[in-house]
């Protein structure tokens, strides 16, 4: 019985992990720490990703993420099913905080 309740215990703790894997990550307004929970970006491509939007602004289609510096087909392939990229409506930062805008809203 205990061994049931311990199994029990871990699977409900783990069923919000197992949601958010399921929802793709909307490149375009996903922070550092939500691109790393994709497969395959860790920090310096996470950040990387971030940098490229910010200059650049939003991107149109997940295929985009190609002329991101250190992300090549072969990584973008695999990772592909996991992004999104929305609604591509965010801005380049630098726009953004010429507005007014706060970071992340």
């Amino acid at each position: 019985m205990r061994r049931f309740l311990c199994s029990l215990l871990l699977s409900l703790a783990l069923c919000p992990l197992a949601a958010m894997a399921l929802e793709p990550v909307n490149i375009n307004t996903a922070d550092e720490i939500a691109l790393q929970q994709i497969n395959g970006i860790g920090p310096s491509k996470a950040k990387a990703i971030i940098d490229y939007r910010n200059k650049h602004g939003a991107f149109a289609k997940v295929d985009d993420m190609i002329k991101v510096p250190g992300i090549g087909k072969k990584s973008l392939a695999s990772m592909k099913p996991q992004l999104t990229a929305g609604t591509a409506t965010a801005a380049p930062a630098s726009t953004a905080r010429e507005k007014g805008c706060k970071a992340g809203k």
